[in-house]
């Protein structure tokens, strides 16, 4: 079959490598793609995935079997309803249920509408409101845009004079424009963070296995937030009985919760959780692959890629869950000096093409442009260096070790990937 990938970062890097592997797929297309995914041998068409007219005429031009979106922009904005009308069978929700992302106050009404556990907040529209709230109640808080803002809407404040700086960014100075004219102040949770994916064909779901991402750019989780900056699984302090009781508690009943709502789910549901002295707790819901969780996830796995996106895009999921490898993965994201606010582009890169040969070492493009026979920076996520091993240190030691191979000015990476929980 023809699948098309929607997106062009580290994530549909991964995701194509790994359909272009199946044989049961005879063409990867991307739209718009990447210098990098052309250079695995994909289809790169180019163009603006938000323009859900074009987008859709042009993949049916192609003859798409199947289309596997990357971004939570295009879901959001309805690019599976326009997919599912042209007769092309795709992999992620359609707009309703991708408001589950989309939305972060609708996501935290909807949590508290069925009981799952979350952080308690509150929802402003008025930056005075929000402002009186907290001054009233001076204590840690997290505040988030509503909106979509790439990884960088949440702003994890220490005091009250923090999260009053959040509201003010986002809601008087326009700093995420729209996405931030409506912000949620919700309680600020400890603990330790998990991502868990989900599979479902919008009835059937199977659990991926968890992985763990750093989202500060700072080594010990000190600086801004950002889209990720690595990531590993398994997750060694992660047991069967916490699985279950995520499963129930959480992810089943959100993916009930949508269903009767009339909006099931079909695609990736992520729920990012915090695992708090009271059980995991919710922190945002994604409606699509994470980045760069699926970096670490996709090289785990032993199924075909493509028969399960197309099992669940069609509503077959089948009972028996996929299979995964024993292996170990850790990914580590080079950046651009600059990230996350304004990364400096057409910066020189050295040494991909040397890693990207090394066994068990897969280097997902996320930023970078081919530009007069070289690799240049292109982004602020610049490239993800993932390696399996045998265990999680072996695959820690080789992403490390991989990773001080690639080379461009200022590059920034953290070093503390994957280490407490090696540690213990």
């Amino acid at each position: 079959m023809r699948v098309a990938v929607i997106g062009s970062g580290g994530r549909e890097h991964a995701l194509a490598r790994a359909l272009l592997a199946s044989p049961r797929v005879e063409r990867v297309l991307a739209l718009p793609g990447s210098d990098g995914m052309a250079a695995l041998g994909v289809e790169c068409l180019g163009g603006n995935p938000l323009d859900l007219e074009t987008t859709v005429r042009r993949l049916a031009g192609c003859g798409t079997d199947l289309v596997v979106v990357g971004p939570e922009g295009p879901l959001v904005a309805g690019l599976a309803d326009r997919l599912d009308a042209a007769g092309i069978a795709v992999f992620g929700p359609r707009q309703a249920a991708a408001r589950i992302e989309g939305s972060k106050a609708f996501a935290k009404a909807f949590m508290a509408r069925y009981g799952i556990p979350t952080a308690p907040g509150r929802v402003f529209d008025d930056p005075a409101a929000a402002e009186d709230f907290l001054r009233r109640n001076p204590r840690p808080w997290v505040v988030k845009a509503d909106g979509l803002a790439a990884g960088k809407g949440v702003f994890v404040c220490s005091d009250a004079s923090a999260a009053l700086a959040a509201v003010h960014r986002l809601m008087r100075q326009g700093a995420l424009g729209a996405a931030g004219r409506r912000v949620v102040v919700e309680e600020r949770l400890e603990g330790r963070e998990l991502s868990v994916l989900a599979v479902t064909d919008g009835e059937r779901v199977h659990l991926l296995p968890p992985a763990r991402d750093y989202k500060r750019l700072e080594d010990g989780d000190r600086g801004p937030n950002t889209g990720g900056m690595g990531a590993f699984s398994p997750v060694p302090d992660v047991t069967p009985q916490l699985l279950d009781e995520i499963r129930r508690r959480i992810l089943e009943p959100t993916l009930a919760g949508l269903a009767a709502e009339g909006c099931p789910f079909r695609g990736v549901l992520y729920a990012g959780l915090m695992l708090t002295p009271d059980g995991p707790r919710v922190l945002e819901f994604n409606c699509r692959w994470g980045d760069p969780e699926t970096q670490v996830l996709i090289p785990r796995m032993a199924t075909d890629l493509a028969a399960l996106c197309w099992d669940a895009a069609t509503g077959r999921l089948p009972a028996e869950p996929p299979a995964w490898r024993a292996e170990a993965a850790v990914c580590v994201v080079l950046a651009a000096p600059g990230y996350p606010d304004e990364p400096a582009r057409g910066l020189p890169i050295t040494g991909l093409d040397e890693v990207a040969a090394v066994p068990g070492v897969h280097v997902d493009h996320a930023g970078t442009r081919r530009e007069r026979g070289r690799w240049v920076t292109a982004g602020g996520r610049v490239v993800g260096v993932t390696a399996r091993g045998a265990t999680l240190a072996e695959a820690r030691r080789r992403a490390y070790e991989a990773a001080e191979r690639i080379d461009f000015p200022g590059r920034r990476f953290r070093r503390d990937i994957a280490r407490d929980a090696i540690a213990g």
